[in-house]
């Protein structure tokens, strides 16, 4: 845009003069001269720039006209007009536990796009180009960006676990020499196998390379950061540095001026850097999750500019150093998850000499802390945080403590230790608290009025006991209204039913609502759920006896994410509304009486993974739409009364991982698609149902497998000789578990009994169970490899052959099922190696021979364990003869040969008396009965006797002649 000026003539001097103003009035305040309109090549540049990204919140409407240095995010120089910053970076608030944080919302506020418009170079004049906390979806950090070399501000960054920029660090960037801020902090997408750029970067004042890997870099990562003499801040958190690559001496540290440096959650695993100490301008380390080794405390009392330290899980191990006052400048302290000796009156006593204590935030979370809270705490009369959760510290907090805190403390979190007695009223005193955990200890009595009194600001509120006996809300007035409006409540074990009270109804603005075992038993107030239902995030009323219907059937429910109402007396269907809460991930309602069909409105869901109605009596088929979800991964719908077979469209459920289907009514086969489409299978539970067929072979196509329940069924055929390729029951490495909640639970028969375990016990489990159904052939030897799995049940199936001869090698194996089979032949040897077995069952088959002895089997003296199989012998059974066969077998076989003589004797002389009986009355009664037959037989006899007596007479004749 040319601009032409025109002057009057008028006197050389004055003209002078009036150059003179000019020139001292731009080089005194260059803001005295302002362009407004922007240069045309760089607004062409700009929009240019703008066509390749999307922007669904319209941020860059503005982006129209020529007036470019107005448009949002962009600011020009105010004496030239070029366009000096690009500011377009997602100010969308992004907190890590902020319980109203709305992912949507956040990537909504997202610019993206698959490429940076390589138009920016036109911006020659840009010093400040911010493009962090977007979604540009893993696209890498453009070349050219090194060609601006007028930056002195440049960030990339994103926000944790979103992957915007991915790829090798350019090494161009080595030419922004007037760069003073770098910040490319990443979640792990981005890398560098040498960071030589960085040492051209001479006037770098703060760099953030978090999450970029640098495991490649060897030690020269320190060295080029050793060239960087103005730098203030280092943050090299998760960047994969090993041990080896972190030097513990350095002959020269450049840069002194250092205040900030953020080592944090790498693989650091020696002692603590020499080097680190001598940078005596820090005021901030943080070190936390590596394994250092070495002093504790001691070295950086040399720190004494120190203001933040967080040594949080660093391995360190032993008692509290004591100091003399070197720390007294410390703002907050984090030795968390730690194992530190004994208490820490000693550390505290350190403190005593400050003049002026400054500590604010004190984090000793899951260190072992035993004993009784120390009153000397009261003596950080600034403290504002104070995390001593996970430790046992146990009877009462001191009164002192609470009392000199009063007016500061903001966060007080005793969770998960053994305190015990009542809870002091006095709490209601810490004016100033917006979050107060008690939950897990042992406490006891009441809670009242008085424990609230003055906690205006309290926002999240926990409390719970380990005690049988419940906390009791005892309200003095039924009416009652707290001074808080709480956004975040957990009460467990805390009786504040049979109604929900006023005081619960009144707090409008909750977001993170648990209430389990809290003595509730009226109806969900409509009214209240309504107020809520615009910010509620997760809703747990689990463990009471609230009955009546589902209550989500008019409220939209724009936020919840997590349903928890299992273990009531919820009765009806379920509403086909539910499925309109657009953000649910979780539902569990396992436990009522619900009955009915699954809603078919399933599809609508989009988020959902966790599905628990297990325990009620719903039925019907489950409907096809159930498949759409893709996220799905543990679907637990046991002891119904389903029906119909097991769904095809399950198989669009690729994350499908735990899936509990016994207790129903199913038929048919196992489906194809479990093992062939979806292989992320960690648990596969079809017990007590009609299913049928062979048991396929496509379910060894489960890598993760770790129990499958097959029992109480009509499959027949043999055992896959495959089961080898299982695993996750050969290599703990391949352990696919993803974590749900603590109110996911499991059924299973263990040691001979059905036993309920909960998630991370759950996780632990390795069953395989196919028993009561019509299983033939033999126990395949590949069965021998699962050396991990700890429950084998194949009894009451029509199993033959041997058992296999390298069982033994099953080492975790705890409950070990044959009976009610057609095993034989002999107990292989090698299950005596079993030392972890408890429950065995081999009754009722064809075994044979001796008894293997040692180790666990030795304790195992029940006899039923082998009945039913007469030719075994040896502990617990009888004594083997000397070849191996049962003693007592033998004596019974004499006895029985000596029972078989004497039988045959019996016999001769019964044969005897019944031939002579029976021949005499056969001939005899026949003569009786019948008169013709009896004169005959004598005339007969009559006859023969004259013919014998004439034969005789004429012999005796003869002879006499002879004579």
């Amino acid at each position: 845009m040319d601009i032409y000026v025109y002057f009057n003539p008028i006197s050389r001097p004055i003209l002078h003069f009036l150059l003179f103003l000019f020139l001292a009035s731009s080089c005194l305040n260059n803001s005295s001269v302002v362009v407004e309109s922007c240069m045309e090549e760089e607004r062409r540049a700009l929009f240019s720039f703008k066509q390749d990204l999307s922007d669904p919140s319209g941020k860059l409407s503005s982006w129209a006209g020529h007036e470019c240095c107005q448009w949002t995010g962009i600011s020009c120089n105010n004496r030239t007009g070029h366009v000096a910053t690009v500011d377009l970076r997602n100010t969308y608030p992004y907190t890590t536990g902020d319980d109203q944080w709305n992912t949507t919302e956040y990537l909504q506020s997202c610019l993206g796009g698959k490429l940076i418009n390589p138009s920016l170079l036109g911006l020659k004049h840009l010093s400040y180009l911010d493009l962090s906390s977007n979604d540009f979806q893993g696209i890498h950090i453009p070349k050219f960006i090194g060609e601006l070399t007028s930056l002195r501000y440049l960030n990339f960054s994103s926000i944790q676990y979103l992957n915007s920029v991915a790829g090798e660090i350019p090494s161009s960037l080595g030419n922004l020499s007037n760069l003073n801020y770098l910040d490319l902090g990443s979640s792990d997408y981005l890398s560098s196998k040498n960071l030589n750029w960085l040492s051209h970067l001479s006037s770098l004042k703060y760099l953030n390379l978090r999450g970029v890997n640098l495991s490649s870099t060897g030690v020269s990562w320190l060295h080029e950061v050793n060239m960087l003499p103005s730098l203030l801040e280092l943050h090299l958190s998760s960047c994969e540095i090993g041990g080896n690559q972190l030097p513990l001496s350095m002959p020269t540290i450049n840069f002194t001026s250092l205040l900030v440096l953020d080592m944090s959650w790498n693989s650091i695993n020696f002692s603590y850097p020499k080097w680190m100490f001598n940078l005596t301008s820090l005021t901030k380390v943080d070190l936390r999750g590596n394994s250092f080794s070495g002093p504790f405390l001691d070295e950086f009392v040399r720190l004494k500019s120190l203001e933040h330290l967080d040594l949080q899980s660093v391995g360190l191990k032993g008692q509290f150093p004591k100091f003399s006052g070197n720390l007294c400048r410390l703002k907050s302290l984090s030795l968390a998850s730690n194992q530190i000796d004994g208490g820490i009156e000693e550390f505290l006593s350190g403190f005593s000499n400050c003049s002026f204590n400054r500590m604010e935030s004190l984090d000793l979370q899951e260190c072992g802390l035993v004993g009784k809270l120390p009153s000397s705490l009261g003596m950080l009369r600034s403290l504002q945080h104070l995390y001593l959760n996970s430790n046992c510290f146990w009877g009462s907090i001191p009164e002192f403590i609470i009392s000199n805190l009063s007016s500061s403390l903001q966060t007080l979190d005793l969770n998960g230790n053994i305190f015990n007695g009542s809870i002091p009223q006095s709490l209601g005193k810490l004016s100033q608290l917006v979050s107060l955990d008690l939950s897990y200890n042992s406490w006891e009595g009441n809670l009242t009025e008085a424990h609230f009194i003055n906690l205006t600001k309290l926002e999240s509120f926990a409390v719970s006991t380990v005690q049988p006996v419940p906390i009791i809300f005892n309200l003095i007035d039924y009416e009652w209204i707290p001074p808080f409006k709480l956004h975040h409540i957990e009460m467990h074990n805390c009786r504040v039913g049979p109604d929900f009270p006023v005081w619960l109804q009144s707090q409008t603005e909750l977001v993170w609502v648990s209430l389990t075992n809290a003595g509730l038993s009226s109806e969900i107030p409509e009214e209240w759920l309504s107020k809520i239902s615009s910010q509620i995030h997760s809703l747990d009323l689990s463990s009471n006896q609230i009955s009546g219907k589902l209550p989500f059937r008019f409220n939209s429910f724009p936020n919840l994410e997590s349903i928890v109402l299992s273990h009531n007396q919820f009765d009806g269907t379920i509403p086909s509304s539910i499925c309109s809460i657009q953000f649910l991930q979780v539902l569990a309602l396992n436990n009522n009486q619900l009955s009915g069909e699954f809603p078919k409105e399933w599809s609508l869901w989009s988020r959902i993974e966790y599905v628990d109605v297990s325990n009620n009596n719903m039925s019907g088929n489950i409907p096809s739409s159930m498949g759409i979800p893709s996220s799905l991964f543990i679907l637990k719908i046991d002891n119904n009364q389903f029906s119909g077979e097991i769904p095809s469209a399950l198989q669009n459920c690729s994350r499908l991982e735990r899936l509990y289907l016994g207790g129903n009514k199913f038929t048919g086969s196992i489906p194809s698609w479990i093992g062939s489409k979806v292989s992320t299978f960690t648990v596969l539970q079809l017990q007590s149902n009609s299913l049928s067929g062979h048991i396929p072979h496509h379910l060894c196509s489960l890598p993760f497998l770790q129990i499958l329940d097959l029992s109480h069924n009509r499959f027949s055929g043999t055992i896959p000789n495959c089961l080898n390729k299982l695993t996750s029951l050969i290599s703990s490495s391949h352990n696919g578990w993803i974590a749900s909640g603590d109110f996911e639970a499991i059924t299973v028969t263990v040691k001979g009994r059905a036993t309920e375990y909960f998630f991370f016990n759950e996780m632990l489990l390795t069953i395989i169970d196919f028993s009561h159904n019509d299983l033939e052939g033999e126990i395949p030897e590949e069965i021998s490899s699962l050396v991990l799995l700890a429950t084998l049940n194949l009894s009451i199936n029509q199993l033959s052959g041997n058992i296999p001869s390298r069982i033994g090698n099953l080492h975790l194996l705890e409950t070990l099922d044959l009976s009610q089979n057609q095993l034989s032949g002999q107990i292989p040897q090698s299950l005596a190696s079993l030392t972890f077995l408890s429950h065995l069952n081999l009754s009722c088959n064809n075994l044979t021979g001796r008894i293997p002895s040692g180790n666990q089997l030795q304790t195992l003296d029940d006899s039923s364990i082998y009945e039913g199989n007469p030719s075994l012998c040896g502990f617990p059974l009888s004594n083997c003869t000397e070849d191996g066969g049962n003693m007592h077998e033998t004596h019974e076989a004499d006895d029985e040969k000596t029972h078989e003589a004497d039988d045959e004797k019996l016999g001769l002389y019964t044969s005897a008396v019944l031939g002579f009986i029976i021949g005499f009355w056969s001939v005899c009664g026949t003569l009786i009965l019948k008169k013709s037959w009896r004169y005959a037989y004598f005339q007969f006899f009559d006859h023969i006797k004259e013919k014998v007596a004439l034969a005789i007479a004429l012999k005796v004749a003869r002879l006499k002649a002879r004579q």
